[in-house]
C-alpha cells in the first residue's frame, strides 16, 4: 500500500504541467490570424508586349559548342575555296550521241524500220478481226403437205465480207405442182451500225410472179434484246409501189441439240397492185412453229407447222381467181450453213 501511495505522489505533478505544454506555443509558431476575409483579387492583365523594346533586352551569347582541343585547332584554317565544290557538277563530259526520235503513233517505229512494222500491223490485223470472210445459210429448205399438191419452199442467204462491212445475195420462193409460184433475188449492201444490227440497201428483183418487178431495198437485220432474230425491209419498185416485209423468229433450246424455233412473218402494200393481185395495208401474215435437231452445228433436220393467210383486199383478189386465202402445212426440211 505504501509502494502505490509514492507512486501516485511522484506522477501527479507530470499530470497536471501537461495542458499548460499543450496551450503554450512556441514563439515561432505564433501567428496572427485575420479577422475579415481578403479583398477578392481580379484577374492579372497579359502585359503589353508592344511597349517593350525586345531589341534592347541584354541577352548573352549562346554557350559556345564543345570541341575537342584538337580538332578546333585545324579547322580554322582551312581553305574552303581551294577545294572546289561548284566544279563538282559541271565538270563532267558531256556525251555526243544524236538525241532519240520524236514519239510516233507506234513505239516501235522508233527503234524498227517503218515500213517492216507497218506490214506486220497489217498481217496483224488481217489475222484478228480484219480478215475476209463469208458465209451460206439455209434457213429454209422444206416439203410442205397440205390440202393441195406438196409445196416446196427454199429461204436463205449468202454474204462475204469482214465485221463491219459485207456484200449480202439472198433468195426466197415457192414451187407447187412443179412451176415456181414467188421466186426473188435481192443483192445488198450491209454495214454493222451496232454489235447486233446491221443496215442495208440494194435491189431486189422478182423473178415470179408476172410482171415482173425490180425494187430499191433499204432494211435491217440483227438480233434483238432476250435474242430475238429480226429483219425488216421496204421495197420501193420501178413502177412507184412501195411495200414492206418484217420478219421474227427465236431459239428455244430445249436441250444443246434440240432447239424449238416459233416464227412469223407480215407483208404490207402501200396502195392496190390489181396486176399482183395484192391490195393495200396488211396483205399476209404466216405463223410458223418449227423443232430441229442439230447433228451437227451446220446440220439440222427439222419437222413443225406452218400457217399461211392472206388479208384483207389480197385475200379477195385470190378468193377471185380461184384460189385459197389461207393454208395450213405440215412441213419437213432441213436447215444447213456452211
Amino acid at each position: 500500500m505504501m509502494r502505490w501511495t509514492l507512486f501516485l505522489a511522484a506522477a501527479a505533478p507530470i499530470v497536471l504541467a501537461a495542458p499548460a505544454l499543450a496551450q503554450t506555443d512556441p514563439p515561432a509558431m505564433q501567428m496572427t490570424w485575420p479577422t475579415t476575409p481578403p479583398p477578392a483579387t481580379t484577374e492579372t492583365e497579359a502585359p503589353d508586349h508592344s511597349t517593350m523594346d525586345h531589341g534592347a533586352m541584354a541577352m548573352g551569347p549562346p554557350p559556345a559548342a564543345q570541341q575537342s582541343p584538337q580538332a578546333a585547332p585545324s579547322m580554322q584554317g582551312m581553305d574552303h575555296s581551294a577545294m572546289g565544290h561548284g566544279a563538282a557538277a559541271t565538270d563532267m563530259e558531256v556525251g555526243n550521241e544524236p538525241a532519240p526520235a520524236p514519239p510516233t503513233d507506234h513505239a516501235a517505229d522508233q527503234f524498227y524500220d517503218r515500213d517492216l512494222m507497218q506490214t506486220s500491223r497489217a498481217q496483224l490485223r488481217r489475222e484478228h478481226g480484219g480478215t475476209i470472210v463469208s458465209r451460206v445459210m439455209l434457213n429454209l429448205g422444206e416439203v410442205g403437205f397440205g390440202d393441195g399438191d406438196p409445196v416446196f419452199r427454199w429461204e436463205g442467204e449468202g454474204w462475204i465480207g469482214g465485221d463491219i462491212n459485207r456484200f449480202v445475195l439472198k433468195s426466197e420462193g415457192e414451187v407447187s405442182d412443179g412451176d415456181v409460184e414467188t421466186a426473188e433475188v435481192q443483192a445488198l449492201y450491209s454495214r454493222a451500225v451496232s454489235p447486233y444490227f446491221d443496215v442495208q440497201a440494194g435491189i431486189r428483183y422478182d423473178i415470179e410472179p408476172s410482171p415482173n418487178r425490180t425494187y430499191a431495198v433499204i432494211g435491217f437485220e440483227g438480233v434483238a434484246p432476250y435474242w430475238f432474230e429480226t429483219s425488216g425491209a421496204v421495197f420501193i419498185s420501178n413502177e412507184g409501189e412501195v411495200r414492206a416485209r418484217f420478219e421474227g423468229s427465236y431459239d428455244a433450246r430445249l436441250t444443246q441439240r434440240l432447239i424449238l424455233q416459233p416464227r412469223a412473218e407480215i407483208n404490207l402494200a402501200a396502195e392496190d397492185i390489181p396486176d399482183l393481185g395484192i391490195g393495200a395495208g396488211v396483205t399476209g401474215v404466216e405463223l410458223g412453229l418449227r423443232l430441229r435437231y442439230e447433228i451437227r452445228r451446220e446440220f439440222a433436220p427439222y419437222i413443225g407447222v406452218s400457217y399461211e393467210s392472206q388479208l384483207g383486199e389480197t385475200a379477195d383478189f385470190t378468193e377471185a381467181a380461184g384460189g385459197d386465202a389461207s393454208d395450213t402445212r405440215f412441213v419437213i426440211g432441213v436447215r444447213a450453213w456452211f
